[in-house]
């Protein structure tokens, strides 16, 4: 394995990852049942939350897209792809971080429900070094 080569691979895979986190992310409105829980809040706060839902969306889809479509870019080292690869690992450090104070185990019913909640802390995990580490080297 040559790192400097294959590094814009890794970085793709990567962003695979991340855009796949969408699938996950697509099933929350569902498995918590949103509208159910938030049938009693006023139109503006369930507006909000979903308003919350897409900005998160999209911006998973948005670093998930750069390390798709430049990962060489990502993986080279410039000012600006430090700084992009740093946001990233902010991002994602955020998301990890939030993980130790939801409580979701009421809602981990099924076998795979809890496995996808594990996987999602080691990807959260995994995207926060490995994107701190390409800002950082």
């Amino acid at each position: 394995m040559n790192l400097a080569t294959d590094l814009p691979a890794i970085v793709q895979g990567a962003g695979v990852l991340q855009l796949s986190i969408l699938v996950a992310s697509a099933m929350v409105p569902k498995q918590l049942d949103w509208k159910g829980h938030f049938a009693s809040l006023p139109k503006l706060l369930r507006q909000m939350y979903w308003i919350y839902g897409a900005y998160t969306a999209a911006t998973i889809l948005t670093f998930g897209l750069f390390s798709l479509l430049v990962p060489g870019d990502l993986a080279g080292g410039s000012r600006l792809a430090r700084l992009v690869c740093g946001a990233n690992a902010v991002f994602w450090g955020v998301r990890l971080g939030l993980q130790g104070v939801m409580d979701a185990r009421p809602f981990l019913t099924k076998w795979w429900l809890r496995a996808g909640y594990h996987l999602l802390t080691l990807l959260f995990l995994a995207f926060t070094v490995f994107y701190a580490w390409l800002a950082v080297r």
